[in-house]
């Protein structure tokens, strides 16, 4: 049989997308953006994961060389990856194959399916990873693309509770990231009225919220906090501003119990967050719903799994982990044209259940939410623990200011160590602090206590751990 050519390939792929798109342009209930999909029987969420990858690897050999390689090289046909039980033949993608292949063709690499000639006919936007651990990874998105963004991003909004009588503010630049324009778009679908905040200082910012009275704020977890007390320092309360809720991606907040009570106890607003990563979910990959954070339990994220196939691997083996232990995310993208990635690990701990949730919806869901992404793992004289521990522990002491800083350096005798600096009124909540964090890390550190406003404020995300140490 003949292969197919890249042009088929495309044509059947964006048919399959477009067969699975329900509810388009409009909420199908007051609860969910779309009923059959929400809320799904787990036999028909699988037949449409099946019915979308049987499309998408012949789509990705045919149309980008990565993928054509890497088939080639693993000695599989895309035809050997039709169901998601083939899923464990294909090794995991990681950061670092991407990176290489952006060194070896400049600018864009291969690993998307747009080429030029694609990309001039209808392209949209660039989106670039950060470059924080590497080579910066592009992403030119199309049209198209943009389409299925703002559809799945309507979607997880609704389940929020964003609705047309709100309004909403940005408090985000608007560069390469995908957060703010994602939002954006999905807004412009639900017909919900915003403000972009792009470009404007905090002050400005706070004088929007006052004047303009949005109910919804749009940042990281970071800015939301630094905002507030902006606020407060202008003799505004955020508590009792028009903000009825925090809608906050990029960092973790939701798994991250303390931050997520300042936060809400700052803004008296309930938060709710974004999950995702430029590579395979750009548009809302997990999201919060009205019982994702109700009961005395842990809080979940919704994974939207029409729109992608979510997986946890155990970090050494590579293989794949039952449900209810813990793993990485690996994520098949299966809603774009330009990027539908194959198996990418995401990198992020958490542990899954399919339960069907109290909000009435089907999909996987991650108990505790994302706490801790793998690259961030600090080995420190061989015990490993992840920044949110640390910020879980710091956020634990009563007056602790918002802004810290973890610093790794080493000593003259050689011997790594971890100081904790942070903002109080007193020096003696040092032990209590050092204290904490041993008891959640195992770990000793030393504390250093300095003034209120001292430590640098957070405008974007927050990069609190500075790793000094030697080679």
């Amino acid at each position: 049989m003949p292969r197919a050519t890249a042009e088929q390939t495309r044509d059947t792929w964006l048919g399959v997308l477009e067969k699975h798109k329900k509810d388009a342009e409009r909420p199908g209930s007051d609860d969910y953006w779309s009923p059959s999909l929400d809320c799904a029987s787990r036999d028909e969420i699988i037949a449409i994961q099946n019915d979308k990858l049987a499309a998408l690897t012949p789509y990705l050999y045919e149309n980008s060389a990565f993928y054509r390689n890497r088939f080639d090289r693993l000695g599989l046909a895309p035809t050997d990856i039709q169901t998601i039980d083939d899923l464990p033949k294909w090794p995991v993608v990681n950061k670092s194959e991407m990176m290489a292949d952006v060194q070896e063709n400049p600018p864009y690499g291969t690993y998307t399916a747009v080429d030029d000639d694609i990309w001039r006919s209808r392209g949209w936007m660039v989106f670039s990873s950060s470059g924080s651990t590497g080579v910066p990874r592009p992403f030119r998105y199309t049209q198209i693309d943009r389409e299925y963004w703002s559809w799945a991003n309507a979607r997880a909004m609704h389940s929020f509770g964003i609705r047309p009588h709100d309004s909403l503010l940005i408090a985000s630049g608007y560069g390469p990231h995908c957060f703010a324009w994602g939002v954006q778009y999905a807004l412009a679908r639900m017909q919900v009225g915003m403000i972009p905040g792009g470009g404007m200082n905090s002050d400005a910012r706070a004088m929007v919220i006052d004047r303009f009275k949005p109910t919804v704020l749009a940042c990281t977890p970071s800015y939301a906090l630094h905002l507030g007390r902006v606020m407060q320092e202008k003799g505004m309360d955020p508590a009792g501003s028009s903000i009825r809720m925090l809608l906050v991606g990029g960092e973790p907040a939701a798994g991250i119990g303390n931050t997520r009570d300042r936060l809400e106890d700052l803004w008296s607003a309930r938060l709710v967050e974004f999950y995702g990563c430029t590579e395979v979910s750009p548009h809302c990959g997990g999201y919060s719903c009205p019982a994702s954070d109700q009961g005395d339990g842990p809080v979940t994220t919704h994974l939207m799994e029409d729109i992608q196939i979510w997986e946890l691997i155990d970090p050494d083996s590579g293989d794949r982990v039952p449900e209810g232990e813990r793993g990485l995310t690996v994520c098949t993208s299966l809603n774009s044209e330009a990027s539908p990635q194959l198996r990418f690990l995401v990198g992020d701990y958490t542990t899954y259940t399919t339960d069907k949730c109290d909000c009435g919806r089907t999909h996987v869901r991650a108990i505790g939410a994302f706490s801790g992404r793998a690259d961030d793992l600090i080995n420190l004289r061989g015990i490993k623990m992840y920044p949110t521990e640390i910020e879980q522990a710091i956020r634990a002491i009563p007056g602790v200011g918002d802004e810290y800083e973890i610093v790794l350096t080493t000593n003259s005798d050689g011997l790594d160590i971890m100081t904790a600096w942070i903002e109080h009124k007193n020096e003696s909540v040092a032990q209590a602090v050092a204290d904490e964090i041993r008891t959640r890390c195992e770990v000793r550190v030393d504390v250093e206590v300095v003034e209120p406003g001292t430590l640098p404020k957070t405008e974007f995300k927050a990069n609190r751990i500075k790793d000094e140490r030697k080679a």
